[in-house]
């Protein structure tokens, strides 16, 4: 097989800066789009059922970001493994590794899902949500909770499908599902045409909708196209996950994925220390979310890129190209986040209007977080950058010991100390030194280069063994070890 085949893209060959960009590209569109899609749908909630509903869905979204967290994690250990694969021109081993993978994924959204549904009211209590919020915030993550299997698998086979070069499919059905849900928020939210008035839960019977939609969209897109990823005949055994498989999914995703609980329950102590400063304070920080998880968007979609992309050259034995990979990401991320800070910054009253209204006081507190922490992202996008090419090759474990130590030891107890000081500036401030200082561990680490002897391990089936042992002694034995 050919690196990428059908329907995926062979990142291991030409040019690698057009290479990257065009691989890039469709990742960061369609995190645009879904970023785009939170915000209009914030944009509904906040005009239409007011700020306490606005606060509600902010503390809701950072308990969905915890949830995603954990699968983000099996799936970037799921991409890095499907790419290595491919790399090595390897299909089996990288359709097994999907099938572990969506399994794996289905099982875990049918736990998340019944245990959120009866845990959702402690987790809102334990954000300290104002009560004027509680109820319906409540009632946005239950809605969310009972869509989140077909949510979460979504996910999971976009991941793959990049893994495999393939980032023009994922793509596709984000445009799908972001269509949906805008064209239902309004809808259900204020009950148009024949349906009912829901209020918060029309918003949130939207989203889950267009979760589900694009999930039946993106199978049958795969099997109508013959993508390299789709299973079929005993493949679909491959479903039920597999010791080796899962050793190898659960090994590195779980690490991976703590990253992202890392930060997400930092977020959570960040909105549990936001509430504490009142209602007005919680909008703000809602609407200045929606406006930095723009600024997230170029940082993920070209570390995913990047970490997609050295995987596969790491897989083929083409470590000339991966420095250079993580040089052009780096590259191409710091005149796209510089660009996005300078509009934010010019343009914050009118993009905070969207969101907040003529709540001036709610736009000025929104403001002074804008010009504190905003500057951060610059740090955090080439940290994300070296962690992608370090995670291409299996290493996990010193990125997840930096953002524990910057998030929580620099970036709270920064908090702490200044807080009596500084009062609630003390937290914005805190974004911009927990991001500088894990760069400059990121790159000592990626500068010390210890990662590149890791090795991402494919499992080895027993008949690959026998061939193995047969091509030491035969000239017909296996051209593409698993290894």
């Amino acid at each position: 097989m050919a690196a990428g085949g059908a329907g995926g893209k062979d990142l291991t060959r030409g040019p690698i800066a057009s290479t990257l960009l065009l691989f890039a590209v469709p990742t960061l569109v369609a995190n645009i789009l879904q970023s785009l899609n939170g915000s209009i749908n914030a944009i509904w909630v906040g005009r239409f059922l007011g700020a306490q509903a606005l606060a509600a869905t902010a503390n809701a979204n950072i308990i969905m970001f915890l949830l995603f967290s954990v699968v983000f994690g099996f799936g970037m250990a799921s991409t890095v493994m499907i790419a290595q694969a491919v790399g090595a021109r390897n299909i089996e081993d990288a359709r097994r590794a999907f099938g572990t993978a969506v399994g794996f994924c289905w099982l875990l959204g049918m736990a998340t899902a019944i245990a959120g549904w009866f845990g959702s009211p402690a987790l809102l209590r334990l954000l300290a949500t104002p009560d004027a919020a509680f109820d319906m915030a409540l009632v946005y993550l239950r809605v969310i909770f009972i869509a989140m299997p077909a949510t979460l698998l979504s996910v999971m086979m976009s991941m793959g499908l990049r893994g495999a070069g393939d980032a023009r499919t994922p793509l596709i059905f984000m445009i799908v599902s972001v269509a949906i849900d805008l064209i239902l928020n309004p809808v259900l939210i204020l009950g148009l045409g024949p349906f009912p008035a829901m209020g918060i839960a029309g918003s949130a019977t939207a989203t889950a909708s267009a979760g589900v939609i694009s999930l039946l969209g993106i199978v049958i897109f795969t099997y109508a196209r013959d993508l390299p990823l789709r299973l079929r005949g005993h493949e679909l055994a491959w479903l039920w996950p597999a010791r080796a498989e899962l050793r190898i999914l659960i090994g590195k995703g779980l690490p991976m994925g703590l990253q992202m609980i890392v930060m997400s329950l930092s977020g959570l102590v960040m909105i549990g220390l936001v509430n504490r400063e009142g209602l007005l304070v919680t909008a703000a920080y809602g609407a200045a979310q929606q406006i930095w998880t723009y600024l997230q968007m170029p940082a993920m979609a070209i570390g995913a890129a990047v970490s997609a992309m050295a995987a596969q050259n790491i897989g083929a034995r083409r470590w000339d190209r991966v420095g250079r990979i993580a040089g052009y990401g780096i590259g191409f991320l710091l005149p796209v986040t510089g660009l996005m800070i300078g509009g934010i910054l010019l343009f914050h009253e009118p993009l905070l209007m969207l969101f907040l209204g003529a709540n001036q006081p709610a736009i000025d507190a929104a403001w002074d977080m804008q010009l504190l922490a905003t500057w951060s992202y610059f740090f955090f996008g080439v940290t994300m950058i070296l962690f992608g090419v370090m995670r291409a090759n299996g290493v996990v474990l010193p990125p997840l010991i930096i953002l524990t130590f910057t998030l929580f030891g620099v970036r709270l107890g920064f908090y702490h100390l200044a807080y009596p000081a500084l009062g609630v500036s003390a937290l914005w401030l805190s974004f911009p030194l927990g991001s500088v200082i894990s760069l400059l561990l990121a790159w000592a680490v990626y500068a010390h280069g210890g990662w590149r002897k890791a090795r991402l391990m494919v499992p080895v089936h027993s008949e690959e063994c026998r061939e193995s042992v047969n091509s030491e002694a035969e000239p017909a034995g296996r051209l593409t070890p698993t290894g």
